[in-house]
């Protein structure tokens, strides 16, 4: 049996100097506070990321996000989807996208007439960061409060995963602080305990700061516009307030609770100050998006236990690797990075919507998801044993059933069509490439195989009903998107396959949607079975008539047109055996040699943070644990994990991609407890150099 307690403090997030890169992150799944050295929101801007990207370097925004908390901004114009359409021809005739935008347009510049309306629409409704609560330092009591950490010393800060505590610790004017932060492992609440002299001699108080949306692409609120919002402060008893938030059409509140103190507005517009005179201060915030926070209040000392409780739990439940006594000099850093994953996932990626690539830590995209990314974000919580982590979010999906058949029927299919890139109420994001995208399709399929492989066998019924039309729609979508032609099925443009660079217009039968449709309908059969129905006679016609994947010289290429292959990006084609299992349609000796070619020709410094996983994930199916291992630790700019265990992607504009961390863990638990049938242990780690213990998988498909 593995010790988990020692596995996991053995990583013990370490940071003994500031840095704008390196902020930490406590939540549940649904809230998230993101803290910088001092334990706290003190120094925003040094942590601002449309600075350190004109600067050129690495920066990670300090918010507090939720999955309910959203805004948009007036619509004056009265912009709507159909305003973003495009005709293209296609068999079933003229078919309309919301095309007209485009991540080139996002970047700036002046925007043509036409592709206004998507501007608005890709930007709303954007995530909010709902508040700042922070320290305020002087040096004299009459001195401008300090902006940066550069005036703090001998900084010391632990994130301990075991309990998912953060501690700080600094100097400051000759005298020490401990900031210790905790948050609610249920609700939207985060907690304090705050320790200095400095508190009762006037030099250091709570500054509260509440900013404006922002419509940054890589922003999370706007500091210079004060007169678009409202901050109400209301007194609730001797030690508490409440602060009402007004944005336009969104209202929330946020409610302090203090163990002594006041609170008072400070000459800056939706500032505020809390100061005391003892030396200790508790301190518990607590964001409602109604008004009326539905939870009692607690002290700082029951939450830290809550959350303490709450993080032994999960870490004593579902499965655990370690890699002590393995010779392979890489085997620290791979723990290290699974440990922190894990954590990381669970925080960001285990809420009750799909996460956006940055989690709850700071907005990409404007805080939206990204349908095709919530495999790699949330598949591995299935099979480490975590089922209950995946499937909060799967209910998802079926509330937005209306507007994804919706979007099926303008196109003239059958069934329910997701989209790429949305929010909360499913409309989906105008877009050159996402709205042709295809590969997200079948993903509520496979993530809901992989939640009934991990349930124990008498909750596995259950879920039949409860999904069963979701896995209709899904399915009836995939069956009518496809063309016959002289008895074969094949997937015809307009699409755009997971390696997003090939023309919409032209491309045709890409390696891993073929794949990924056979297999996609395949689950949807079993499901039909496991309802006592019987198999779809269409479907299976189908799966058995799809087009082979495209080869040229022994190998498969992306897809069956023009040109061919691209040698950069992601090299998606590897996903259709790998992160997919064995299928009629991939020969396992053709994936081999296109997997040895891969690895052998690729631009893997254009590769992002999944393309490394997947590649050990065919590497392990086909037999090559060496080359499995090689990929996962190959050392790239996208593949590199910082201390937080965060992997940027492209500066400060993707300062955290939770989707390398989430597809490592996939790969990991592939490569470690296999899948049906496949013979060995372990099938993705060499016998020499590597000592792996695991327990608690689920074996893959």
């Amino acid at each position: 049996m593995i010790d988990r307690q020692s596995l996991v403090r053995r990583h013990t997030v370490e940071i003994d100097r500031p840095d704008p890169s390196h902020v930490l992150t406590v939540g549940n799944g649904d809230f998230a506070y993101t803290a910088d050295v001092t334990g706290m929101q003190s120094f925003p801007a040094y942590h601002d990321q449309a600075t350190a990207m004109a600067e050129r370097r690495l920066a990670v925004n300090t918010a507090t996000m939720t999955t309910w908390g959203w805004h948009a901004m007036p619509n004056p114009e009265g912009y709507t989807l159909a305003d973003t359409m495009s005709e293209h021809n296609t068999a079933r005739g003229k078919v309309s996208y919301p095309d007209k935008f485009g991540l080139a347009a996002m970047m700036g510049g002046d925007l043509p007439e036409d592709f206004r309306p998507g501007a608005w629409l890709s930007v709303n409704p954007q995530r909010l960061d709902l508040g700042h609560i922070g320290l305020q330092l002087r040096p004299s009591r009459d001195s401008e409060p300090e902006t940066t950490p550069e005036a703090l010393a001998e900084t010391r800060q632990s994130l301990d995963l075991w309990t998912g505590t953060i501690s700080s610790r600094f100097a400051y004017a000759g005298h020490g602080v401990k900031v210790t932060t905790v948050a609610d492992p249920e609700h939207t609440r985060v907690a304090f305990r705050i320790e200095s002299p400095l508190l009762t001699s006037g030099l250091a108080g709570i500054v509260i700061r509440f900013p404006y949306a922002s419509d940054g692409f890589f922003q999370t609120s706007d500091w210079a516009s004060p007169e678009r919002h409202q901050t109400d402060l209301r007194q609730a008893g001797e030690h508490g307030c409440v602060f009402l938030r007004t944005l336009d059409d969104t209202t929330y509140t946020v409610r302090l609770t203090w163990s002594a103190g006041s609170v008072r507005p400070t000459e800056n517009p939706h500032e505020y100050v809390l100061t005391t005179t003892s030396d200790i201060l508790e301190l518990v915030a607590s964001f409602s998006p109604d008004g009326k926070p539905d939870i009692a209040d607690r002290d700082f000392t029951s939450l830290a236990e809550a959350a303490a409780a709450r993080w032994r739990n999960f870490w004593n439940s579902g499965a655990a690797v370690d890699f002590a006594g393995s010779t392979d000099p890489r085997a620290a850093e791979l723990e290290r990075r699974v440990v922190l994953s894990q954590y990381l996932t669970a925080v960001n990626c285990s809420g009750t919507q799909p996460p956006q690539e940055t989690g709850l830590i700071t907005n990409s995209w404007h805080g939206k998801f990204h349908l095709e990314m919530h495999w790699w974000h949330a598949a591995h919580f299935a099979t480490w044993g975590r089922p209950e982590l995946l499937e909060r979010s799967l209910d998802w999906y079926l509330s937005i059933l209306p507007e994804a058949r919706a979007t099926a029927r303008r196109q003239r299919y059958e069934g329910a069509r997701w989209p790429k890139q949305t929010s909360p109420d499913g409309r989906e994001s105008p877009s050159d490439i996402g709205v042709f995208l295809l590969w997200q399709q079948p993903h509520p399929l496979y993530l809901l195989e992989l939640l009934h492989r991990s349930r124990p066998e008498g909750e596995r019924q259950h879920l039949v009903p409860r999904f069963a039309e979701l896995v209709e729609e899904t399915a009836a979508f995939m069956a009518s998107f496809v063309e016959e032609h002289d008895g074969t099925y094949h997937l015809r443009a307009p699409l755009v396959p997971a390696q997003e660079f090939y023309d919409a217009t032209t491309t045709e039968d890409p390696t891993f949607e073929l794949a990924y449709w056979w297999w996609g309908l395949e689950i949807a059969q079993r499901w039909r079975e496991r309802a006592g129905r019987e198999r779809d006679k269409q479907w299976q016609r189908i799966q058995d008539g799809l087009a082979a994947p495209h080869q040229r010289d022994g190998l498969y290429t992306a897809i069956a047109t023009e040109p061919y292959l691209r040698r950069d990006d992601h090299p998606a084609l590897l996903c259709a055996f790998g992160f997919l299992p064995a299928t009629p349609h991939v020969d396992p000796g053709v994936m081999t040699a296109t997997l040895q070619d891969v690895q052998d020709n690729w631009d893997w410094n254009s590769a992002w943070g999944w393309d490394f996983p997947v590649m050990a994930m065919t590497a392990t199916r086909v037999g090559r644990p060496d080359l499995a291992v090689d990929a996962l630790l190959m050392e790239t700019p996208k593949n590199h994990y910082l201390p937080t265990g965060h992997t940027p992607q492209i500066g400060s504009l993707l300062p955290v991609y939770l989707p390398s961390n989430g597809a490592l863990l996939a790969a990991v638990s592939l490569m470690a407890a296999g899948w049906d049938g496949a013979g060995a242990d372990r099938p993705g780690f060499p016998a020499a150099g590597w000592s792996v213990q695991h327990e608690g998988f689920t074996p893959w498909p």
